[in-house]
């Protein structure tokens, strides 16, 4: 798949989970909840994870209708994340995908009520399909689960805050973000694949793309956190440093970063060339993507 290829593959793509997410998404929750709800979600963001979830599906021949909704819960996760990490008792931000976040915009209550109900929502996504076979739905569930919780976003995010101002080995932050960012994207090329029938040598494969991508995400996150603007990156710039939290720049340096980026990048290309499979464009120009963002 060419670029010009993989842009119209992208359009498509990225219109059926806004299509998505725009039905499933309750307007009418009560108390305001649905309004809430859909503002965190709705109208921005990259829609990473769900593009690696459409992609690797396609990589392994599987359910387009099973991969949709795999995409759209592993995005609800994700801004539910969002929503509670800008919150004044974690990251305390008032900026995020170019407007206010959440509680600055709805109070701080409804946030945390919005981000408790995408949750929730997303289980319920991957398990009301009746086009979905059982088996697969639980498989779903668990993987996105166990990405989610202690063994991965929450438990990365724990460390996080307990390492503000601590000098870390880099093999420790390497864990802390293998967690709290990694995981989710790892999953979301896992459950991809988990919509089709891959192999032992591509589900390999595909979870070692996973890693390095996951990891490549936040590495070059660190870099744009002190190299770009608010304004171009549609949250607050240089809030790492502000409040002494340890990066992959405050560790190895803004080239060192870079270069720790750029050999992940060709540690998931190497990953692909070896998975056996031969629809990985789509995977390979996400990962470039992922490396050469600006915001």
């Amino acid at each position: 798949m060419m670029p010009a290829g993989f842009d119209a593959w992208s359009r498509a793509a990225l219109a059926k989970v806004e299509q998505a997410l725009d039905l499933w998404v309750p307007a009418d929750a009560p108390g305001g909840l649905g309004e809430a709800m859909r503002y965190g979600v709705l109208d921005g963001g990259k829609r990473l994870r769900p593009l690696l979830v459409l992609a690797a599906c396609e990589a392994v021949g599987g359910d387009a209708v099973t991969a949709l909704r795999a995409a759209v819960a592993v995005e609800l996760i994700h801004a539910y994340s969002l929503v509670h990490d800008d919150m004044p008792c974690m990251d305390n931000d008032v900026l995020r995908r170019g407007k206010p976040t959440v509680h600055v915009r709805h109070g701080e209550a409804l946030a945390m009520l919005a981000g408790d109900a995408m949750q929730a929502l997303a289980f319920e996504v991957l398990t009301s399909g009746e086009e979905v076979d059982l088996s697969t739905q639980a498989r779903l569930c668990g993987l996105l689960a166990r990405a989610a919780g202690h063994a991965g976003m929450a438990g990365g995010q724990a460390i996080d805050l307990a390492s503000v101002g601590k000098p870390l080995a880099e093999e420790t932050l390497r864990e802390m973000h293998r967690r709290k960012t990694g995981a989710l994207l790892k999953v979301s090329v896992v459950m991809g694949a988990a919509c089709g029938a891959a192999g032992p040598q591509a589900a390999s494969a595909l979870e070692a793309y996973g890693d390095a991508v996951g990891l490549a995400f936040q590495v070059v996150d660190d870099v744009l956190d002190v190299t770009q603007s608010s304004a171009v990156l549609g949250k607050t710039a240089g809030k790492d440093q502000q409040q002494n939290k340890p990066t992959y720049v405050s560790l190895l340096g803004l080239e060192g970063a870079r270069a720790y980026a750029h050999a992940l990048q060709r540690r998931a290309h190497a990953a692909l060339a070896g998975s056996g499979l031969t629809e990985t464009s789509a995977l390979s120009i996400l990962a470039d993507m992922v490396v050469r963002r600006e915001s």
